[in-house]
């Protein structure tokens, strides 16, 4: 056994069994909670060393000693520690079960290729710099492509004007990005028009009405699909994770 044959960087004695790595005042630490701390500092790329054991060591020493002073003095009793301890507790679990969950409900390769394909097809071949203006009205929005056609500047009227915060410091710039990354109406509209060019006019949108305009376009360069595999597959044990989330909810008796 570990414990008789390394304790830690001390010698072998028979006062601590063969599942502990010391004793505190007559209480023992057993070699389990120092394994599973020196597979976590392993888990961030930490070797199995004996100088890590024997800090480990010196560290569950020290905690068990604080420990044992803590419950001496009754705080282990108090409401706000058996609270604690049940929120721990019960976090502990539902890691657990998720970790456990994710283990036997592996996302498949071929899963996780056809949502990459999905979603390659959906970016589409082309991708778009585009400027939007959005307001509240369409007669606003009528009034701002009449004055953007007399000469008025887009990018101060997007400035003054748009209700996006996102973008109307910066002239209404949505930077580059495929036609499928906005609603359909939004999209469609990118689609017809042509390099340098406004829509007509306005396009209605859940979030108002916009005057878009395209400022440039480029063949779309989708990332290669080892680049994004990690990213599908965490995407993708979310929602499975959320699905079975409420799939027990749905089973539970909530009053």
């Amino acid at each position: 056994m570990l414990a008789a044959a390394l304790t830690f960087g001390g010698a072998a004695t028979n006062a601590l069994s063969a599942g502990a790595v010391a004793k505190v005042n007559g209480k023992e630490i057993p070699q389990a909670r120092a394994d599973f701390v020196i597979k976590a500092n392993a888990g961030q790329g930490q070797a199995d060393t004996p100088e890590l054991r024997s800090r480990v060591r010196e560290v569950l020493i020290r905690n068990e000693i604080v420990a044992q002073e803590a419950v001496r003095k009754g705080l282990d009793k108090t409401a706000e520690f058996i609270a604690q301890t049940d929120l721990n507790r019960q976090e502990m679990l539902v890691n657990a079960y998720v970790q456990d969950y994710l283990k036997n409900n592996p996302v498949s390769d071929e899963a996780v290729k056809a949502e990459y394909d999905r979603a390659k097809a959906q970016a589409g071949d082309m991708e778009y710099k585009v400027r939007h203006i959005l307001v509240k009205e369409e007669a606003e929005a009528k009034a701002i492509i009449a004055q953007i056609k007399k000469g008025g500047s887009f990018d101060k009227i997007a400035a003054q004007k748009s209700q996006d915060p996102g973008s109307k410091d910066k002239g209404g710039d949505l930077d580059w990005a495929p036609a499928g990354r906005y609603v359909p109406p939004f999209a469609d509209a990118i689609k017809k028009l042509k390099k340098g060019h406004m829509t007509d006019v306005p396009v209605q949108t859940q979030f108002g009405w916009h005057v878009i305009r395209v400022d440039d376009e480029r063949a779309m360069k989708f990332p290669a699909f080892e680049e994004v595999k990690p990213q599908i597959v965490q995407n993708q044990q979310r929602q499975q994770l959320d699905k079975m989330i409420a799939d027990l909810r749905a089973k539970a008796k909530v009053e």
